[in-house]
């Protein structure tokens, strides 16, 4: 039955084969949060690998045909997946609708069809190392892992929903993330999901090979789960001297900035702060820090006295408000006199931001506009609507202020990218990590966006704090399972010891490499096979 499924994907000719890849692309969505169903893969990937397999050409530039028919499958793959998966960022542009809202059909379209060069390039670099037998998957897990690696750092890097968050979503296998990162569960997720193919095939001179892939991606997936279980099985590390409280106020996207809220907002956030969640409780006094999300403060801290002292009031001499928030600078070197920052500050006693981070890694078309000049003379703003965008900060650094321990701290989107820690830096005690996930409502993209944070606590060893306007606001462990949460669109907060580090990764200490080397592997292993050994 395998063998005749496989013959007929192969067979698929014109907008069958289209309509096949795309549908197979979308599927795999399902593997993603909120459902999380990485077994879809195990049915997908395979329906991809046939389609390549369906990539010939008799005419007279036979190669050139191939590789092209390759990178189309791989497209039309890629677009069904990123359409599917990606749809809800389309819900940032109705925040503003009567501005953006004409913008929503383009960016849901053209993300996903930009992205879906990247695997149209993987399947098309997969073919160029392809031979009949079972052994392509090798092929096809190098091109698309070489892919997906590019896709991280190439214009600026964009990895959201790389394929080896299917693997993020058992607590088992997301721990092999501390000794290869992201893009070596990739790499591995291709191999294993698109192991089955090599069932599919019939030619008797094949039978080892039919036997040995699906052997080989077992055995991977067994050894992860096994890695996986021992390291969740250590013993829990000392928590942290450091009581925190997270707030998620919930204040709707279209209301944030709105400046005649901006005293409600403020007020809420407070009093959030302050209540006592049980009867001993003594309200903020009890936390080393109380943490608010991206952008939290209405205003800007050095224009309004009146803010800074009601801050002033909130904060106790033993606690420090660790709070999103935008600030600027005067500098005559700046277009406009100035720059703009989107910073987490640290607030003491007396209402003074007495430490500041600025986000080192900007949000394209969000935060600032490529050519920004340009786009901005022809009518076009970045979603915030800052004129001329927000600036980039210096590097990140850990922050280690008051009684609270070395926190390396991380702005919304820049929890997305692994390697977030500069090696040369000092290792913090604890991720802290605000964001505001309100632009996109309730919708996959909170969810998403909270799995690949907690994928970054596994990959660096270290607990996570994480601040969310309307969600999903977290307490996470150094091995990537959430001890505390709120749900979207809650209004409340989270009391807890931060927990303790693990000892330094693998990954910590090689990086990339890893995966790098795993890439190596398949593409050796993918040409050895390719010439026929």
């Amino acid at each position: 039955m395998l063998q005749a499924l496989a013959q007929g994907v192969m067979l698929q000719w014109g907008w069958r084969r289209v309509l096949l890849a795309m549908l197979a692309g979308g599927s795999s969505a399902l593997a993603m949060p909120p459902f999380g169903f990485f077994p879809v893969l195990f049915f997908t990937f395979p329906v991809f690998v046939w389609l390549l397999d369906g990539a010939i050409s008799s005419g007279t530039h036979k190669r050139r045909d191939e590789l092209l028919t390759a990178f189309a499958v791989g497209w039309c793959f890629g677009f069904g997946y990123f359409l599917t998966s990606l749809w809800w960022i389309g819900n940032a542009l109705l925040v503003d609708a009567e501005t953006f809202g004409w913008l929503v059909p383009f960016a849901t379209t053209l993300l996903p069809a930009g992205l879906a060069l990247f695997t149209g390039l993987g399947a098309l670099i997969a073919r160029a190392m392809w031979r009949p037998g079972p052994f392509r998957v090798f092929a096809f897990a190098a091109g698309l892992g070489f892919a997906e690696l590019l896709r991280g750092y190439i214009f600026t890097g964009f990895p959201w929903n790389a394929y080896g968050y299917a693997l993020a979503s058992n607590d088992a296998t997301m721990q092999i993330a501390s000794l290869v990162g992201l893009h070596g569960m990739t790499a591995l997720a291709l191999f294993i999901f698109a192991s089955p193919a090599a069932l599919g095939l019939s030619d008797a001179g094949h039978v080892r090979g039919r036997i040995a892939v699906p052997a080989i991606a077992l055995a991977l997936l067994v050894v992860s789960f096994a890695y996986g279980g021992y390291r969740l099985s250590l013993g829990e590390p000392q928590p942290l001297d450091a009581r925190i409280r997270i707030v998620q106020p919930s204040i709707p996207q279209d209301q944030k900035f709105d400046p005649e809220l901006a005293s409600r907002h403020l007020s809420a956030l407070m009093t959030l702060s302050d209540i006592a969640t049980s009867p001993e409780s003594s309200g903020v006094s009890d936390f080393a820090a109380v943490v608010w999300p991206e952008s939290a403060l209405p205003f800007y801290l050095s224009d309004e006295p009146a803010g800074k002292a009601a801050l002033a009031a909130l904060i106790p001499e033993s606690t420090l408000l660790v709070t999103g928030l935008q600030r600027y600078e005067q500098d005559p070197d700046a277009d406009d006199g100035y720059r703009n920052y989107n910073s987490i500050g640290a607030i003491d006693a007396s209402g003074e931001m007495i430490a500041v981070y600025d986000k080192t890694h900007l949000v394209p078309f969000g935060e600032y506009l490529p050519m920004q000049s340009i786009m901005e003379a022809i009518g076009f703003r970045q979603l915030t609507q800052m004129p001329g965008g927000f600036d980039v900060g210096a590097q990140r650094q850990p922050i280690s202020v008051g009684n609270l321990p070395a926190f390396l701290p991380l702005i919304c989107y820049e929890a997305i990218f692994p390697g977030i820690v500069a090696r040369s830096a000092p290792r913090a005690a604890f991720l802290l990590n605000v964001t505001n996930d309100a632009w996109y409502g309730d919708t996959p993209g909170p969810r998403q966006h909270l799995l690949q944070a907690r994928l970054r606590a596994v990959e660096e060893g270290l607990p996570l704090v994480r601040a969310a306007n309307n969600g999903i606001s977290a307490l996470v462990d150094a091995r990537g399972r959430i001890v505390a949460s709120l749900p979207l669109n809650a209004r409340n907060v989270i009391d807890g010891n931060v927990p303790g580090a693990m000892p330094e990764t693998l990954f910590v200490r090689l990086g990339v490499w890893p995966a790098v080397f795993i890439l190596v592997l398949l593409f050796g292993a993918g040409l050895f096979w390719r010439q026929g050994k």
